[in-house]
């Protein structure tokens, strides 16, 4: 079995998460630790009266009964509140589960029944009133203040913020690395979400494996969007900022416009930023608009600019580069905590390539297939009621599995793909579905996704959907082209477009099997309202490909498309 490990040793772990608190507050009681906006402005929060919010609401908890390895679900928008209940919850005793702010009353009564949490946090009443008033809880706090007589356990944000009445009262200095503190649910890609269930250990682990690779400090400065729930956002930017006093700002559009987060990219002047590809993108054809725009984001003070989630597009990475700021890309799953392995900023970037492994980090690929396995202290602790998954969540040695497929290269892991999108044409040739996928995407600015599909026939097909936001903005602005992609007038003129771009992907392709013969342009967006994208914005293949069936058949047996929408695109040998 080949195997590729860290040649750092991981040093410096701290215990617990009130252990982390209590050293940055102390190191940084009065440089500002958090902002977010009010009315227009950012407003923010020492490190010191962060700490002792924390410790307000921690007491305040055990008002209502809260006490050591009690759940609570966590159902809001990246928020002050959000954010010092959850450090308060895990650095006492407790049991955090953030879930996504926009899931629909059926997904989010699902997931607290599951999670068994006897406590909920709401952000505002629009999640409130998703709910049933019947579930099971002994309390349910609101973040914003709302008086509902429908529900009989609702408790004011403002109660945990309440005067300790016992001044002994501390944070659990001395909780076990070992004690789950954290459950997050995945993001369910490819099919059902599980809820992972994390440690102070895995989560701080990982930290003091930063720590050996980046200099981080608190003068940094992080604009944040990536949401909560998700460990992107919730573990690996989070406590990245967290663990190192650096200042966190959130972006008060949550990521959702990208001409407010540029807005606020120009007052944080983000030293450093998490992103995914979709974002990069869209920052990226703002800076195009004029030289002012280009100067304020490529600004003197940019470390470094991280990716994940997805491959970043060599015209994106490019742009980076031509300025000499390193982009960082990293891989790893819900269930490591996230990180596995980092790129070397210093090394020039090959596609597919995520890097080596961090500090404490093993990585091992599988003999039969190639799928990665890990071992390190940030491998979570299994699966919470899922028996089935457990079972093969974890091989005979030990190993995690996975599920993503890659190989060893020079510069360190290179991932090919998920294991079960890999597919067989009738002839019994294997294709890897996401390689096609990024080389189709990254031939196109004006696309936004592409989905291969071909199980079982003669040929892969494509469907492809439009970046129509940037192909409005270009018309608006007069735009003509980016780079060398001309802007099309309409969808219509993109589908005829795409024809030479696919033809040059099949030019591209040493196995005649996996060219592709056809394709259809969706007039549409794909969201995470119809579970299409998966709350961090991935591609959900197996919704889009149960939404979307009928478009794919169309491409093998039908002569013309039955929807409007669609614009056939035919690929000659």
């Amino acid at each position: 079995m080949q195997i590729l490990e860290s040649s750092q040793r991981l040093e410096n772990v701290k215990p617990n998460i009130g252990v982390m608190l209590y050293d940055i507050a102390n190191r940084f009681e009065s440089r500002t630790g958090f902002q977010e906006k009010h009315d227009g402005k950012y407003e923010g929060l020492t490190w010191g009266e962060l700490y002792v919010k924390v410790e307000k609401i921690a007491y305040n908890l055990t008002r209502f009964g809260f006490t050591r390895g009690d759940k609570i679900v966590i159902y809001s928008k990246n928020r002050l509140e959000m954010l010092l209940l959850e450090l308060a919850v895990m650095a006492s005793g407790g049991i955090a589960i953030p879930i996504f702010f926009n899931y629909n009353s059926e997904t989010a009564e699902l997931l607290i029944k599951h999670s068994d949490a006897s406590y909920l946090a709401v952000g505002d009443e629009v999640q409130l009133l998703r709910l049933s008033p019947g579930l099971n809880l002994k309390r349910i706090f609101v973040f914003d203040r709302i008086s509902n007589s429908n529900y009989n356990n609702l408790v004011q944000f403002s109660e945990l913020l309440s005067e300790k009445v016992t001044n002994g009262f501390t944070l659990d200095l001395d909780a076990s690395t070992d004690d789950i503190c954290l459950k997050m649910y995945t993001s369910g890609t490819m099919g059902n979400q599980k809820c992972v269930q994390l440690t102070h250990g895995n989560i701080l682990s990982q930290q003091a494996a930063l720590k050996k690779l980046w200099n981080i400090d608190e003068n940094d400065r992080f604009l944040s969007y990536l949401r909560w729930h998700h460990s992107f956002g919730g573990i690996f930017e989070l406590f990245t900022a967290l663990s190192n006093g650096a200042l966190l700002s959130l972006e008060s559009s949550n990521g959702l416009d990208p001409d407010v987060i540029f807005e606020n990219w120009k007052i944080v002047q983000p030293t450093l930023f998490f992103s995914v590809p979709l974002i990069y993108q869209q920052l990226i054809d703002i800076t195009m608009e004029n030289k002012e725009a280009e100067e304020l984001f490529f600004h003197s003070d940019l470390k470094f600019v991280f990716t994940a989630a997805a491959p970043l597009p060599k015209h994106i990475s490019d742009e980076f580069e031509k300025r000499k700021i390193n982009v960082v890309e990293g891989w790893g799953l819900t269930e490591t905590s996230p990180c596995c392995t980092l790129t070397d900023p210093d090394l020039k970037r090959a596609p597919g390539v995520i890097g080596k492994p961090i500090a404490g980090v093993t990585i091992a690929l599988a003999e039969e297939d190639n799928e990665i396995l890990v071992k390190g202290p940030n491998v979570m602790k299994g699966y919470y009621k899922d028996d089935e998954s457990n079972k093969t969540a974890f091989n005979e040695d030990g190993w995690f599995c996975t599920g993503d497929i890659g190989e060893f290269t020079e510069t360190g892991l290179k991932l090919i793909t998920r294991k079960d999108r890999i597919f067989k044409l009738l002839n019994a040739e294997k294709v890897i579905p996401t390689e096609l996928e990024g080389l189709i995407t990254g031939k196109c600015h004006f696309v936004s996704y592409a989905l291969v599909e071909g199980s079982g026939k003669n040929y892969p097909v494509a469907l492809i959907f439009p970046n129509k936001r940037l192909m409005n903005e270009m018309t608006e602005s007069n735009g003509i082209k980016i780079d060398n992609c001309v802007c099309p007038e309409g969808t219509d003129k993109l589908a005829k477009c795409l024809k030479g771009c696919l033809t040059n992907v099949n030019d591209g392709l040493k196995q005649k099997f996996a060219r592709i013969k056809s394709a259809v342009l969706i007039d549409e967006e794909l969201s995470v309202e119809n579970k299409t994208l998966t709350p961090s914005m991935k591609l959900a293949p197996n919704s889009v490909k149960s939404i979307y069936k009928t478009y794919i058949e169309d491409l093998y047996d039908a002569a013309e498309p039955r929807f409007e929408n669609a614009y056939v695109i035919v690929i000659e040998e």
